[in-house]
């Protein structure tokens, strides 16, 4: 019987590259239902700790389970519950955004996949440019086919890299709207990589903080806002990211 009890639990993760260590001996759990948000400055280990986390990336050490499976062992087991989105990860441009999506449906195995595909059409207002190629799309509309892809199968993880990057602000809105609406539907479990602090104050029940591969702190945002004396998450942000605080204030991730 495997303990559902975090969606998430991660344990000494470690990852090495030819001696340089991205990741660094680190620890986390997910509550679920929740969204976890993951910060950190360029090359502070972000997108290495999600390759781990789908599996794509093997770590050098320690353990990782999702859903209560271990991921290194047994991750054909979730994979099926769980998803990912990134604007930095294309489709097929020269297949139109209703082949795209029925290829991954396929691949993920969604039963009656003609009928997702519309429901998710509809929620993502996606009507029009369904019969377009991929690669003739705006990047708000390139978002929403990423979006629905990672819908199709109705995960109950969904790994976010970014999801807002590069869009305007109303549809960035819309985008995070969307994420709420289908997280009060399904008490989906969320984790998210952003640069965007407004955004993750308003989406993330905690956020863990990394810097040169190490979590150095994590609480919800009002909670380190607090902590660290500041006005927003963007001042945290800055604080963490250029060593001061962590340092300064002796500062550790609670257990």
């Amino acid at each position: 019987m495997t303990d559902t009890s975090f969606i998430i639990a991660v344990s000494g993760l470690t990852k090495t590259f030819d001696g340089i260590v991205a990741v660094d001996n680190t620890s986390f759990s997910i509550r679920p239902g929740t969204t976890t948000g993951l910060l950190g400055g360029n090359g502070a280990g972000k997108t290495t700790t999600i390759a781990m986390l789908l599996g794509l990336l093997a770590p050098t050490r320690g353990a990782i389970r999702i859903l209560g499976e271990d991921m290194i062992a047994h991750r054909h087991r979730v994979l099926g519950r769980i998803n990912f989105s990134s604007p930095y990860v294309d489709l097929p441009k020269r297949l139109s955004v209703r082949e795209n999506l029925d290829v991954y449906a396929r691949l993920y195995g969604v039963r009656d996949s003609r009928a997702r595909i519309a429901a998710l059409s509809e929620d993502f207002a996606l009507g029009p440019f369904l019969a377009r190629p991929y690669g003739d799309l705006s990047s708000g509309q390139k978002t929403r086919v990423l979006l629905a892809k990672a819908m199709l199968n109705e995960p109950t993880l969904l790994l976010l890299d970014e999801p807002t990057a590069s869009l305007d602000p109303d549809t960035a809105d819309w985008v995070r709207g969307r994420l709420e609406t289908y997280q009060a539907q399904t008490g989906a479990t969320y984790f998210l990589a952003s640069h965007n602090m407004a955004e993750v104050e308003r989406l993330c029940d905690e956020v863990l903080m990394m810097r040169a591969g190490k979590l150095v702190d994590q609480g919800s945002p009002a909670a380190l806002i607090e902590r660290h004396g500041r006005a927003n998450m963007e001042e945290v942000f800055l604080a963490v990211a250029r060593g001061g605080d962590a340092e300064n204030r002796n500062t550790e991730a609670p257990s």
